[in-house]
């Protein structure tokens, strides 16, 4: 298992190259200027200062090697050095925001644990409801639980976040004023209150991504179920008097999460991608909100080292789900 991941992250650092080679050259061919949105006061010689400051002035492809260099080198030796002390970023040019002209992993960094906070529990959630829910609906096939679970879960599939967001807005915020419209991300959990605050202020956000969440993987968790409820292996268990929880849960239910761990583990990433609108209802200031205000501004360093982001975290889902495979079927080996 362990020459097998080495193998997959030695693969993974090509793939990696190429997305940030296609990421690089979209961004290049995209409409926009990032010049634009200067005053008409400022002069020519001015503005080409600034573009010279920026990088702009070089051709493509030593701004795509500068920008490569700067996040894969640099900025892990950045990291290195803030957390033992090192000086092996000293001297190098760190990457900067062409909007907020600050280092562009610091304000990821800063925007990154608003994101994980809502993401985070949003997933935990969706993934804790749709286990037992797809488990209880396939051993009760056809019963109400069933019927609920399955319209409920069309449901999910078919709203998307942007209207399910401003339909839980006008419900729970401006008709019930039981929970807050906006999220406030200057708020410290210090005590009590302010946990319960935060609770509140989270709730809506979570809800509405983990009702996709929790759709996906409880109809997926569900079909691996009744999949394995009729194998041969099953009935022997029943003939050998094996209670029908023991039997779930020991025999059935190993085996129905193989084909599931995939969807758990891909699942990630796309939550991320709901987010993105997410956070622009309710007004989170967390990573995906960073890269429309980023887009906006046409700050194709921040949107490039985003999008990078985006596409290692496929890379390792993909990885973390094939290792799991081994974990819950003996049967596969990667040797």
């Amino acid at each position: 298992m362990l020459n097998y991941t080495i193998r997959r992250l030695t693969m993974a650092l090509p793939t990696l190259l190429a997305i940030s080679l296609i990421v690089f050259a979209l961004m290049e061919l995209a409409p926009g200027d990032p010049m634009a949105r200067l005053p008409l006061s400022i002069s020519p010689e001015v503005k080409a200062q600034m573009r010279e400051a920026l990088g702009l002035d070089a051709p493509s492809h030593v701004r795509f090697g500068k920008w490569l260099w700067q996040l894969g080198v640099v900025e892990p030796s950045v990291w290195i050095d803030n957390l033992f002390g090192t000086a092996l970023a000293e001297g190098q040019t760190r990457m900067i925001s062409w909007q907020t002209r600050g280092p562009v992993m610091q304000l990821i960094g800063q925007r990154l644990p608003q994101t994980l906070w809502v993401v985070g529990l949003a997933y935990l959630v969706g993934t804790m409801l749709a286990l037992p829910i797809g488990i209880w609906s396939a051993y009760r096939q056809y019963s109400a639980f069933d019927q609920i679970a399955t319209g409920v879960s069309i449901i999910g599939f078919a709203v998307p976040p942007f209207f399910s967001g401003v339909l839980l807005i006008l419900l729970f915020s401006v008709h019930l004023e039981w929970l807050p419209s906006v999220y406030d991300t200057t708020l410290q959990v210090s005590g009590w209150d302010s946990f319960t605050q935060q609770l509140r202020q989270m709730a809506l956000p979570v809800a509405v991504l983990s009702l996709q969440t929790t759709a996906q993987i409880s109809r997926y968790m569900r079909s691996a179920m009744l999949d394995h409820l009729g194998q041969d292996y099953v009935r022997a268990a029943r003939a050998r008097g094996v209670s029908e929880g023991g039997m779930l849960l020991r025999h059935v239910l190993p085996n129905a999460l193989v084909p599931v761990v995939s969807v758990i583990a891909l699942g990630l990433p796309q939550i991320f991608a709901g987010a993105i609108v997410t956070e622009q209802i309710f007004r989170v200031n967390g990573v995906g909100h960073l890269l429309i205000t980023s887009i906006q501004a046409n700050d194709l360093p921040t949107v490039q080292t985003i999008t990078v982001l985006l596409a290692a975290l496929i890379v390792v889902s993909n990885l973390i789900a094939d290792l799991a495979y081994g974990a819950l079927d003996p049967r596969i080996r990667y040797d």
